[in-house]
C-alpha cells in the first residue's frame, strides 16, 4: 500500500502564485512516475503535468510556461510550481505515483483563483 499526501493548495488572486508538494509514503520499491491532474466540478479529471523517473516531462499545453513540475527522488516527493494563475486554475488537484504498474492518488488539494 502506498499513500500520498498534498499539500500547498490555497486561495490565490489571479496572477499569483502556489507552489503544490506530494510526498509518497508506504510500500514503495519504485516510483516510476509522479504527477499532478486537477478536476474542476463537472469536469473529467485531466493531466496537469508529470515527469518519469527519468525525468521526462510532460505538460498540458493550458499551462506551459505557468506551472513547472519538479521531482526529488530521495524524498519520494514531487512539485508542482504554478505562476500566473487563472480563475480557470480554479479545481481540486490530485497528485499520483505509479509504482510498478499500479497508480495511487492522493485525496486532493483545493486550488481556488479569484478574479
Amino acid at each position: 500500500q502506498v499513500q500520498l499526501v498534498e499539500s500547498g493548495g490555497g486561495l490565490v488572486q489571479a496572477g499569483g502564485s502556489l507552489r503544490l508538494s506530494c510526498t509518497a509514503s508506504g510500500s514503495i520499491f519504485r516510483i516510476d512516475a509522479m504527477g499532478w491532474y486537477r478536476q474542476a466540478p463537472g469536469k473529467q479529471r485531466d493531466m496537469v503535468a508529470a515527469i518519469t523517473s527519468g525525468v521526462d516531462i510532460n505538460y498540458a499545453d493550458s499551462v506551459k510556461g505557468r506551472f513547472t513540475i519538479s521531482r526529488d527522488n530521495a524524498k519520494n516527493t514531487v512539485y508542482l510550481q504554478m505562476n500566473s494563475l487563472k480563475p480557470e486554475d480554479t479545481a481540486v488537484y490530485y497528485c499520483n505515483a505509479d509504482v510498478v504498474l499500479r497508480r495511487y492518488w492522493g485525496q486532493g488539494t483545493q486550488v481556488t483563483v479569484s478574479s
